[in-house]
């Protein structure tokens, strides 16, 4: 059987290929155009398949989802990667293969890896019983710690309290939504720690402090969520049976709070290694290239892994190290601590970030092209797009864009001077519409696996679009018509 389905998987990376290599002559044409300008739009089609699998998959076949995702992420990597290989020779291929998994993605997963370790070494015991009026309180300290701790940081510390205080519950898939809306996503708006696409914008140029101004329009996006969230949790609370607590209530009390020092080097780590990207023994300041160990040269590119990635790496997994060691096993089997959470979303985004490689290098080659000229066509363009692609680069994208227009006044950055009218649309799409899709911000599909696991039954992929279509689109039109106009 396994057989059988390993042939079928090859015949369908050969059909595929072959239809990619159909157009090679025309449209993958070797020259000196950026790749975004050889490369179609249909190459697109793997990462979309990609989703689609992640979206339909586990509802055709849920067992068999589980034990073969890895296989349908490589597969679907491969799908991509061998005809780019083919056609654009072995020399770009691995340069951007080595790129993505090396710059991006290894970053990207040892981070979570961190905080995953670390926060689930952290434990809230005592009487907390999940009630409107607590469950709207928990969400609120998640959104404020998140531009202090990163929406990921606040969300691993967060998600496990708030799913122990709604244990008892019966209908709570609700309150893992609107956590991911908020605390995962939103919350992350007013500093450059909360958010990676504000981090990228502070690297190149944006004032630490400056994202404190759009506290208005997050302030505003989380008095109405909230206030959404308190009516709804107020409805499904009413159908639930709620349980009698005792005469005596256990005072709550905080286990594993040693782990919070490896929580500050995890993100004293983040910070630093942004601090030394423009320290002059670290980097380029003409060009901005940072120094680093030369990995792969392909004529005049190379892949260069900086010295500020390998410290700031290696301090989150030293910190994860020690939180493992010093952590009771107690308090993470109280926690429910395995790693499915973190496996799953290694093995997805694997391929994820893989298939991602043509939709970002046509979005920075032609994301010019666009035309866009007003706040409300930033806002959506950059959200959108953020909705499915990685929005650190998408921002990065389109903070260029903005910085085109030529803005005689406004924020210096070293890709120009920025409206800040424009600026704030650009950050707030980026950082606001991650909460559209599973896969729209680090931090939801961990939540998603997290809450999977301790058996509260989450929407589809498509599902979950449902919720933000219905709730959040209405809700950012409303931020156009205030905000953006």
């Amino acid at each position: 059987m396994e057989g059988m389905a390993l042939k079928r998987l090859l015949l369908l990376v050969l059909l595929v290929s072959g239809s990619f290599l159909s157009l090679s002559g025309v449209a993958w044409a070797s020259g000196g155009n950026e790749l975004g300008h050889l490369l179609p739009w249909w190459s697109v089609l793997p990462f979309v398949g990609m989703l689609l699998s992640i979206a339909i998959f586990p509802l055709v076949n849920s067992h068999w989802w589980e034990h073969n995702m890895g296989k349908v992420s490589a597969f679907w990597a491969l799908v991509f990667f061998i005809p780019f290989l083919i056609a654009f020779g072995s020399g770009t291929a691995f340069f951007q293969a080595l790129e993505v998994y090396l710059l991006d993605y290894l970053p990207f997963i040892i981070l979570l890896f961190g905080l995953f370790v670390v926060s689930g070494g952290i434990i809230l015991r005592g009487t907390l019983q999940g009630t409107p009026a607590v469950n709207v309180l928990l969400l609120l300290v998640g959104t404020a710690l998140a531009s202090w701790v990163g929406t990921t940081g606040a969300s691993m510390l967060l998600i496990r309290p708030v799913i122990r205080a709604n244990e008892w519950r019966r209908y709570k898939a609700h309150i893992i939504i609107f956590f991911i809306f908020l605390v995962s996503n939103i919350g992350g708006s007013l500093t450059p720690v909360g958010d990676p696409p504000l981090f990228l914008g502070y690297l190149r140029g944006v004032p630490f402090f400056w994202t404190m101004r759009l506290i208005v329009p997050m302030g505003f996006n989380v008095i109405i969520l909230l206030a959404l969230y308190y009516i709804l949790d107020s409805y499904f609370y009413r159908k639930e049976s709620v349980p009698e607590l005792k005469n005596e209530r256990e005072p709550l009390r905080v286990e594993g709070l040693h782990n919070l020092i490896y929580l500050g080097i995890i993100l004293a780590a983040v910070i630093t290694s942004g601090i030394l990207a423009k320290n002059p023994a670290f980097a380029d300041l003409k060009t901005g290239a940072l120094y680093g160990i030369t990995l792969y040269r392909h004529g005049e590119e190379a892949v260069v892994l900086p010295y500020t990635n390998i410290i700031r790496d290696l301090a989150i997994l030293l910190a994860a190290f020690l939180s493992w060691k010093t952590t009771s096993m107690d308090i993470r089997k109280d926690n429910r601590f395995t790693w499915g959470p973190i496996k799953e979303v290694a093995t997805l985004f694997a391929g994820i970030f893989m298939t991602m490689i043509p939709a970002l290098a046509i979005l920075h080659a032609r994301g010019a092209e666009l035309g866009l000229t007003h706040p409300a066509q930033f806002f959506w363009a950059a959200g959108a797009l953020s909705s499915f692609l990685d929005n650190a680069p998408t921002y990065l994208v389109f903070l260029t864009t903005a910085a085109s227009l030529g803005a005689a006044s406004g924020v210096p950055t070293t890709l120009g001077i920025v409206a800040p009218k424009m600026l704030m649309a650009v950050s707030c799409g980026a950082v606001f519409m991650g909460a559209n899709t599973y896969i729209g911000n680090a931090p939801n599909f961990m939540v998603r696996s997290i809450a999977e696991e301790n058996n509260i039954r989450m929407p589809s992929f498509f599902g979950y679009m449902a919720w933000s279509a219905g709730i959040l689109i209405p809700l950012f039109i409303m931020d156009t018509l205030i905000f953006f106009r």
